[in-house]
């Protein structure tokens, strides 16, 4: 079951980071992709406070420092990440079914008591395997400035890679959205799509490096636009985890028990839908955040180098 983007160790592939410039269609179709994140993501808020949000969904471009920069924070992790895909993994074998659809034109086990009907369906076969656990993930970075302290950044970058390429070992749909507010009065929300489960692509994890500390963060309006995907998927479960360093704070009065307010009922809107979530504190407002998802939904990454480990397990656990 492991992604084909792996070597035979278990190693990423890496592809040469735009290897030759785009065709005029497959530029063609990342406009179109870009333009429907960006209907899909103002459909999401469009009955929420955040409605008269300017709001810009980007798709970050990649190069080759980019590349390099990934696979640099990569070889490190890999080895962790590999060994709990190895536990992780035979939970996902689909089980060998032991049922029969009879009355089949055709099968493996022959009906002798059908023979009477003479309607030719005289077989049984086995039905296909059930396909479960079934399970998507949605991964949140908040992008505000703070995250340029204490090593963070870094932090945060090396949780989404051991997302990234466990969920890909995993064959596991993954979306990994980064977010920041006020980069200007034409962009009061800016989110950056870095991988989207309805458009694959192996270079995606370069885009990953363009996580950066940027300016302020509308927590609400960010979960609200990932839980809407999630919700919108076939999947049995689906996970959303926020990281985050800090508590809401955006122009022009997007702050405090107000801003609070709204996280929590777009918390409550969407577990009612199916969305689980998770909020891993890695700043110094732990305790608002405790108090803004609750104690269940609570994540305290006291030690910065743990957080991509831990991520992974939680991830497994929910298989």
């Amino acid at each position: 079951m492991e992604s084909s983007d792996m070597g035979e160790d278990g190693t990423p592939k890496y592809h040469q980071a735009n290897p030759e410039p785009m065709s005029d269609e497959a530029k063609q179709k990342e406009r179109d992709f870009r333009k429907k994140l960006n209907r899909d993501a103002r459909e999401a808020v469009s009955d929420s406070i955040h409605k008269k949000v300017k709001l810009i969904v980007h798709r970050p471009e990649y190069d080759i420092e980019s590349q390099q920069e990934y696979i640099s924070l990569s070889k490190e992790l890999m080895p962790v990440v590999r060994e709990i895909a190895r536990k992780t993994l035979p939970l996902l074998e689909h089980e060998i079914s032991s049922e029969f659809a009879r009355s089949q034109f055709y099968g493996s086990k022959f009906q002798a008591d059908s023979v009477a009907y003479r309607d030719f369906r005289y077989f049984a076969k086995k039905l296909p395997p059930t396909e479960s656990p079934s399970l998507v993930v949605g991964l949140r970075v908040d992008e505000s400035a703070s995250m340029s302290a204490f090593g963070r950044l870094e932090a945060a970058k090396r949780a989404v890679i051991a997302v990234y390429e466990f969920c890909q070992i995993c064959n596991i749909p993954i979306l990994i959205y980064g977010d920041t507010a006020d980069a200007s009065k034409l962009e009061q929300m800016s989110i950056y799509a870095y991988t989207d489960f309805d458009k694959t692509d192996a270079n995606d994890r370069f885009r990953l490096m363009g996580i950066r500390a940027r300016s302020n963060n509308r927590d609400g309006m960010a979960l609200r636009i990932m839980a809407d995907r999630l919700a919108g998927s076939p999947h049995t479960s689906k996970l959303l985890i926020s990281i985050s360093d800090g508590q809401p704070k955006a122009m022009d009065d997007y702050t405090g028990s107000y801003a609070i307010t709204d996280m929590q009922q777009t918390i409550t809107e969407y577990e009612r839908k199916g969305i689980t979530f998770l909020a891993a504190a890695i700043g110094q407002d732990k305790d608002v955040i405790n108090h803004i998802y609750g104690n269940e939904r609570f994540l305290d990454i006291t030690n910065l180098t743990e957080l991509p480990a831990k991520l992974v397990r939680i991830i497994a656990r929910y298989l």
